[in-house]
């Protein structure tokens, strides 16, 4: 698979969500879920003095979760979040995948150069995980809204172990709550918006991708389960973005065009 139909691009405008099945081996996939499990174990041959890393929340609380910030905070499964994944040669080798590369010329334009915002991994482990409130993806410091997030099922995401959770059509309704800087909605506009019957769970399948417009509404729960449910999630963007508190450049990392980061550069030797 290295592009979409017309059909797929249609659906995907008119919902805001595509599921696009696997378009990595089980090889692939594997390599993927060992390496991660390395990184939060500390056993991998990565630069973790560039990686955010967060600890999940003990009480299953949003606000509750440990900082983001750089660095390993120790041996252990019980990570949230890792982000600037880019940097890893594989997971970058996967989000350089053809079939990504067709669906961010579609949506920014043929030849636009394409960054990654965040290239993040995201976990609920088993028996805990945080409640992710219903938000959209977008973020009030930069001159221009990434519109593309590809996320990939590491584990099986069902609604026992707190899969995604969302509203299609809804970034058809544009930003709904637009100066909160994260995007997150009111308690209010919540119940108004993301009634019980508007929602759609993102059940997948180990390996499973899904195609997501930022101002898709979508939300998460915890992990009622015993397995893991975790995922890889990448925020393609316009490469000549600004963040306009800086006045520079929202990401150095170029994944489609001219001076894109290659998988080769990314290694770092094992001590």
């Amino acid at each position: 698979m290295t592009g979409l139909s017309t059909s797929q691009w249609e659906a995907f405008e008119a919902r805001g969500i595509l599921r696009l099945g696997k378009v990595a081996s089980d090889r692939q996939m594997d390599a993927l879920r060992q390496r991660i499990d390395d990184i939060m174990l500390g056993r991998a041959a990565v630069n973790y003095d560039r990686m955010l890393m967060q600890l999940d929340s003990d009480s299953g609380k949003y606000e509750d979760a440990g900082p983001q910030t750089p660095g390993h905070k120790g041996a252990t499964l019980n990570y949230r979040k890792i982000q600037d994944l880019e940097f890893d040669p594989l997971f970058l080798a996967y989000m350089q995948h053809p079939i990504f590369e067709d669906t961010c010329h579609r949506l920014y334009g043929p030849q636009t150069p394409i960054a990654c915002y965040r290239a993040m991994f995201m976990n609920k482990p088993a028996g805990r995980g945080t409640f992710l409130p219903w938000h959209q993806d977008r973020w009030n410091v930069l001159d221009r809204d990434p519109l593309l997030t590809v996320y990939t099922a590491l584990d099986s995401a069902t609604a026992e172990n707190g899969c995604v959770q969302l509203i299609p059509g809804s970034h058809q309704m544009g930003l709904i709550n637009p100066d909160h800087g994260s995007g997150f909605l009111t308690t209010e506009q919540a119940s108004a918006r993301c009634t019980p019957d508007k929602v759609e769970l993102l059940e997948l399948q180990v390996g499973e991708v899904a195609l997501l417009h930022n101002w898709v509404l979508h939300a998460s729960d915890v992990n009622r389960s015993q397995h893991s449910r975790r995922a890889f999630s990448v925020c393609y963007m316009d490469a000549r973005t600004m963040d306009m508190r800086a006045k520079a450049l929202a990401s150095q990392s170029v994944i489609f065009g001219a001076g894109a980061l290659r998988p080769a550069d990314q290694r770092v030797e094992q001590a």
